[in-house]
């Protein structure tokens, strides 16, 4: 087992990694370059955004080569009760499906509704195939088999929500691709201990592999960056991976075990769908794009951009760790890990928090125009020695008009 994980693994690195560059070239040719023209976009230039077709090859390519090795060695049967084959061209089908939306959105922009379609038909493809989630048992939760149509809708909203949650985190250098591979490794280490299937830890070793030779190109300071193409992969992946990796003996890891690993993508993904609903008062307003996610927030505290994404992986690799332990020890231990991180965390916190000398400048971003707390900003009423944090939120740039959140720490 151990030397098929290895192959997997570094096969699909090294695919990934000799791939990536060319994507870059193709990326300009192709004209699927982001250019930070919206408040959102945390880069400040034009910046290629072809990297998923490189994942997606070194995932396939890994996961086939092994799939036939195997096949041939008898060490693992596609054809058999379970009709592996079946599934697996299903979740190939929907891998088309959602990369052919996504490839014509990284390359001229479609509406977030139309790339919602794609997600649900990809969906589909993989219900079709046979791919579901049957039942959950929990002590508050005992649905060990459940009716084929809610097995349908829940699986098809397992797919499409955490499919969003992966792109909707994709904001900073790395942080998609980074809480993607932490992800997929903390899920390869629960199949494992599950007894899961070769299949599904094929899988997902393929698909860490994948990003561990994207993530030099894509850490900061980034050279391409994975695109809609490569988010939404992802995302799809692990949805439609946490499934097939499920055993039918150990049911309530198909939701409730993935759910704590994507914990992090999915609460900032419910949390924007609230938020914007509130502030837009609309269902519309879901698809709107805003500033309110997890990195902006921290970005707009003071931490840089490398060191958002740092304290992002490390809250990615908590959940990753207390769904491990979960599996492997049971709740109490769990929760005893959960207590020790949250108390070092507030002893320590202080230590980690962005450093305050008094003498911090910040840059707007759309215009350049640095805000000095030591000279403030009279025209707008702001008195000499006002700190950044204490402008008023309605609060502008005097230059160009964009908002606080369009500022960063100027070092």
């Amino acid at each position: 087992m151990w030397g098929d994980i290895a192959i997997a693994f570094v096969l699909a690195f090294v695919v990934t990694f000799v791939a990536t560059p060319y994507t870059i070239k193709i990326a300009k040719k192709v004209g699927a370059v982001d250019i930070p023209k919206d408040e959102r976009r945390m880069h400040k230039k034009s910046m290629p955004k072809f990297g998923g077709p490189a994942v997606i090859l070194g995932f396939l390519v890994s996961t086939i080569y092994l799939l036939i090795v195997m096949s041939m060695e008898k060490s693992i049967n596609l054809f058999g009760f379970e009709e592996y084959w079946r599934k697996l061209l299903g979740f190939l089908i929907g891998i088309g499906i959602i990369s052919a939306f996504c490839v014509v959105d990284d390359i001229k922009t479609i509406k977030p509704f139309t790339k919602l379609i794609g997600q649900i038909l990809a969906a589909i493809a993989a219900v079709l195939a046979g791919i579901r989630i049957e039942g959950v048992t929990l002590p508050f939760l005992n649905f060990p088999e459940m009716h084929q149509v809610t097995s349908v809708i829940l699986t098809i909203a397992w797919v499409v929500i955490v499919t969003n949650a992966i792109n909707l985190i994709d904001g900073l250098d790395g942080l998609s691709s980074g809480i993607s591979v932490i992800s997929a490794v903390s899920l390869l280490i629960i199949f494992v201990l599950n007894g899961s299937s070769m299949v599904s830890v094929i899988l997902i070793t393929a698909l860490a592999g994948a990003l561990v030779g994207f993530l030099p190109f894509n850490f900061s300071p980034a050279k391409t960056f994975i695109g809609d193409t490569g988010s939404n992969f992802l995302g799809y992946s692990l949805a439609i991976i946490s499934i097939l990796g499920s055993a039918k003996t150990y049911t309530a890891a198909v939701i409730v075990l993935p759910l704590i690993v994507l914990g992090l993508p999915i609460f900032d993904t419910l949390f924007a769908i609230v938020r914007r609903m509130i502030k837009g008062k609309s269902i519309k307003a879901v698809f709107k794009a805003d500033k309110g996610h997890l990195h902006h927030k921290l970005v707009a505290r003071g931490y840089n951009q490398k060191q958002a994404v740092l304290i992002l992986y490390g809250i990615s690799a908590i959940f990753g760790i207390f769904a491990v332990i979960l599996c492997d020890s049971g709740i109490w231990k769990a929760l005893s890990f959960l207590l020790i991180v949250i108390v070092a965390i507030a002893s320590g916190y202080k230590n980690f928090s962005p450093e305050k000398t008094g003498k911090e400048r910040y840059e707007c971003i759309q215009c350049k125009y640095i805000y000095n707390p030591k000279f403030g900003n009279e025209k707008a009423g702001i008195k000499p020695g006002t700190p950044f944090e204490d402008l008023p939120d309605d609060w502008v740039c005097p230059v160009c008009g964009e908002g606080k959140d369009m500022f960063e720490l100027h070092e």
